[in-house]
């Protein structure tokens, strides 16, 4: 399942708060977006037809759940971009990041940290 840049917008307000309705999401994005109402709605259309969401009727409106969960989406994505970029490997992202001063003093201290539990 493919969601777009904007669809994953909704997504991360879901993946907070479960159980909104169009006009609620639309109220959490007010300040970072200019969407309208039918703008949200059409991308909470599609992205109950990509399998990313239910519906629950609630009276005349709809609460929307996601599916996918956080964790699981971002494991796919993550992947997809390591193969895609990076032939698969992990090191070369990191060197990468690295050359771009991309890595403050606090990710490599969790890098290290990470390997260190990798060895074990």
């Amino acid at each position: 399942m493919q969601i777009a840049p904007a669809e994953l917008e909704i997504m991360n307000v879901l993946w907070e708060q479960p159980g909104l309705g169009a006009s609620e999401i639309a109220e959490v994005l007010a300040s970072d977006k200019s969407w309208n109402i039918r703008t949200i709605k059409t991308m909470l259309g599609r992205l109950v037809e990509k399998g990313a969401l239910e519906t629950e009727a609630e009276g005349r409106r709809y609460l929307y759940r996601p599916l996918v969960k956080r964790g699981d989406y971002r494991r796919k994505e993550a992947r997809q971009f390591v193969d895609r970029m990076f032939g698969g490997r992990a090191a070369p992202l990191v060197a990468h990041l690295a050359d771009g001063k991309g890595l403050s003093e606090e990710d490599i201290a969790e890098l290290e940290a990470l390997l260190g539990e990798l060895k074990k």
